[in-house]
This record gives structure tokens, sequence and C-alpha cells, in this order.
């Protein structure tokens, strides 16, 4: 069955769902160890979640880009995770979704949530046809987030440098079997209308 262009795909429980974010070790190892993010992590800048683990590990380089050598899977409520969406502006204006240019950038300014849908990733980080969900969180959504959202944080990289190795050696299928077992998130109805057409 052909994947739709726009839908969100992520590890989720009853209750939560995870999203993926690299950092440096300094904010990443204290955040995977003490299951929340430390003082220096900051409140006041947008930060960007990602439901794909291969498009974070297309983003990240498989956590070898400087100053994304960790990759943390956050694990937030699905409560959370709604809000957003239902509080998000989509990064870039649309004509036909947006009734004009100042009208998106008016609506922008004031969400404390952004998403853009990139092209999802396979196992080589080749672009696929359809789209994967990236949320940035500002604001309200970051404090939200970090001091509210956040159920579990678990440092992947081991995990990402083992995918890495069998997609280097041509064992996709070994690759295959340790992904994250990512499915079709249930959102309601229209509940994505206002970020795609």
């Amino acid at each position: 069955m052909d994947e739709p262009k726009y839908r969100i795909r992520a590890l989720h429980t009853a209750s939560t769902v995870t999203v993926y974010q690299a950092y440096r070790p300094e904010i990443g190892l204290p955040a995977a160890r003490d299951g929340r993010f430390p003082a220096v992590w900051r409140r006041d800048r947008m930060t960007w979640i990602k439901p794909s683990f291969l498009w974070m590990m297309y983003r990240c380089g498989w956590g070898s880009k400087e100053g994304q050598e960790t990759v943390l899977a956050v694990e937030i409520t699905r409560e959370g995770f709604e809000w957003a969406l239902a509080h998000a502006c989509l990064s870039h204006y649309e004509h036909g979704l947006h009734p004009d240019r100042e009208t998106w950038k008016r609506r922008l300014k004031r969400s404390p949530a952004r998403v853009q849908w990139d092209p999802e990733r396979d196992l080589r980080l080749r672009p696929l046809p359809h789209r994967s969900l990236q949320l940035g969180l500002a604001g309200e959504a970051a404090h939200r987030y970090a001091d509210e959202w956040t159920v579990s944080v678990t440092d992947v990289t081991a995990l990402a440098h083992t995918v890495r190795d069998h997609v280097r050696n041509g064992d996709l299928t070994a690759a295959q079997r340790l992904l994250p077992a990512e499915r079709p998130y249930p959102v309601p109805e229209g509940a994505l209308a206002h970020l795609h057409r």
C-alpha cells in the first residue's frame, strides 16, 4: 500500500510517543542519566523534535556531526504531543492553506510550535516520496516539553552506530531489525488540516 505524503509515523504507546533529538554530550549525557534536561538546556530557544529515527540519523549523521554526538530518544506524553500539534503553525507559507502571507506571518509569530514536513529517509538515508514530521517547540511549548511532557530520556547513540555499521556492511536486514517500530500515529480526523494541504 502506498504511504500517504503526509502522515505522522512514530514509536508510540497508549499514553506516550517517542521523539528524537541529538545534542553535544554535555547536554545529552546528563539528560539521559537524569531523565530530564539539565539546567544548561535553554528553554528560551526553539528545539526541534522528530518522531522518525531515520530522519534523525540523516540530520545528525548517525551521531557523528559536531554538537550532535549524543542521540536521545525522548518519550513524551501523547497529550503534550497533540497539544503542540494543535498549537502549531506550518513553518512556511502555503498558498491555499493560509489566506495570505501576512495572516501566516501573524500566526507563525503567535504559535508556540511550528511544523516542517521533510522527505522521510530510507536506511541509506536517501529521500523517500513521503514526508516526515519535524516539530519545533518554542516559548510555552519548549517549557512544557522539558518540564511537563517528558516521561523518559534514553541515550540511543550506540543503537545509531550499530545500525549505521550494519548499513555500511551491506546487511540491511540486520539494520532493519534494530529500527524502532514506528507505526502510523492516530490523530483525530482533520487534526492536521492546518499543517498541510
